[in-house]
């Protein structure tokens, strides 16, 4: 599977773009901004069509390219069912805060344990509630794109609505930390000393959870 990593706009976003090789499939995460430049990225590495747009969770500095990205390529969104009314319906000084418009509403709902088929490549879908309701990571076998419930030496923030500290360290615990620990961490913002890491790192090094 390709997988590239692009930090994008002003508050140090990770985008993910997810690829199939073989048929030119492929999905993006989080397209925060910089759609252009995703678009040139995947086409630079052969993925001709982008057929979902897979938001983490529903904070608007990680959905701020949708509606340009879905426009441009015709992608599903595709969000966990319960983000889906923050995704679509952001409070007006939210969109002001990070310069960007409101996504259109999801195309396709997703829970725990979905699979998301892009080509002959897929990620499955793991419910990580916490830093939203509707948080989720995507897990391919070797790598897990975590979004705001994870990062390099750190966790999200839980003092948004709908945010609970309790239920984020719960989920990772459970969830993440039941990894391989040679799985490699891919978080949803450039915060930590490298811009990725492993399950085992984390568990031994994050002071939020080891």
């Amino acid at each position: 599977m390709l997988i590239e990593q692009l930090e994008v706009g002003n508050f140090a976003v990770f985008a993910y773009i997810l690829g199939c090789r073989e048929t030119g499939r492929g999905v993006v995460i989080d397209p925060a901004a910089e759609v252009e430049h995703i678009l040139k990225t995947a086409e630079s590495k052969g993925i001709k069509h982008i057929k979902y747009i897979i938001n983490t969770h529903s904070h608007a500095d990680h959905a701020g390219g949708n509606r340009k990205l879905k426009e441009l390529t015709g992608a599903e969104i595709v969000v966990h069912r319960d983000d889906a009314e923050r995704l679509a319906n952001p409070a007006d000084f939210i969109l002001q805060i990070f310069q960007c418009e409101a996504s259109p509403p999801p195309d396709q709902l997703v829970a725990e344990g979905d699979r998301i088929v892009f080509g002959n490549e897929h990620v499955d879908v793991i419910h990580t509630p916490g830093h939203t309701p509707g948080g989720i990571c995507l897990y391919t076998p070797g790598y897990v794109v975590t979004g705001d419930t994870l990062f390099v030496g750190g966790v999200g923030r839980t003092d948004l609505p709908g945010g609970s500290t309790q239920t984020l360290i719960h989920s990772i615990r459970t969830k993440l930390l039941a990894l391989p620990e040679d799985t490699v961490v891919l978080p949803g913002h450039n915060y930590g000393h490298s811009p990725r890491s492993t399950i085992g790192q984390e568990k031994r090094h994050n002071p939020f959870i080891s």
